[in-house]
């Protein structure tokens, strides 16, 4: 696709690409002609994916072995793609966590906030000066249905995701007469390793999409922000919830949440 390759490459920097919707989006920007910056905790898997993508598409890929729990991940990834001309930056990468607010570990959720919340505010922070001096780019900042609401059972996570699709509504208007587009994707249950680290059972869940879905139709809809939610399922669920008193809407939520709520484990 020429145009998107103009308008947003020729590189490309993803968080969160070892696996999920973060490799799903560097598959199909590598598809797309795209070089890429890969960025994960996972070496192995980055690497193995880098190699693949290279011999598959024919494009250049580098990996940025960056813990994004590290107060300093942004930084390290802004002087590692210092040199390179990045027009697209997926800001993919979180974990969540389910159950009972008051069991959540405070140093999860700590680490939750650093990932889910700082990292992309600071990685949109250095990178907004690159792209308006490039006059044109764009983010994706991956958020979640659960950040449309605040979710019984979810709170801590849904409250990250908050704060992900104000910042990136906020983004879109400001960076949109510079010819940089936003796009918050508010996916619903993803088929990936997420659910299996948050606890939750991925047998359990019902409409559920691939992860490969998800990210082509972010890459479709990028110009279409600021808010794209990828399932139609939940699109509809999230419009009569937002639609009702937001009394009823929460309390219908916990008592459907309630009985799936289970203890976390770290994910993303």
């Amino acid at each position: 696709m020429p145009d998107f390759k103009e308008r947003y490459g020729p590189v490309a920097l993803v968080t969160g690409a070892s696996s999920g919707i973060g490799a799903a989006f560097a598959e199909a920007l590598a598809a797309r002609g795209l070089n890429l910056v890969l960025v994960a905790r996972r070496v192995d898997r980055l690497q193995e994916l880098a190699g693949r993508l290279e011999r598959d598409h024919g494009v250049g890929v580098e990996v940025c072995p960056v813990d994004l729990a590290r107060p300093d991940a942004a930084e390290r990834m802004l002087s590692a793609t210092a040199a390179l001309d990045v027009g697209l930056v997926v800001s993919n990468a979180g974990f969540g966590m389910k159950g009972d607010h008051a069991d959540n570990d405070p140093l999860a959720m700590a680490e939750m906030l650093q990932v889910n919340c700082n990292v992309p505010m600071q990685l949109t922070r250095g990178f907004a000066p690159r792209l308006r001096e490039r006059g044109r780019g764009g983010f994706i900042l991956t958020s979640s249905v659960e950040g449309l609401i605040g979710c019984p059972y979810s709170a801590a996570y849904s409250a990250t995701k908050a704060l992900v699709k104000s910042l990136g509504e906020a983004l879109w208007a400001e960076l949109q007469p510079d010819g940089i587009d936003v796009l918050t994707v508010c996916p619903g249950a993803t088929e990936s390793e997420a659910a299996a680290r948050a606890g939750v059972d991925p047998a359990t869940l019902r409409n559920v999409m691939k992860a490969e879905d998800v990210a082509e139709l972010a890459l479709d809809n990028i110009r279409n922000g600021p808010t794209f939610v990828s399932s139609e399922h939940y699109r509809a669920t999230f419009d009569k919830l937002l639609s009702m008193p937001r009394r009823d809407a929460l309390m219908a939520m916990a008592a459907g949440m309630k009985g799936s709520a289970t203890d976390q484990n770290r994910g993303g």
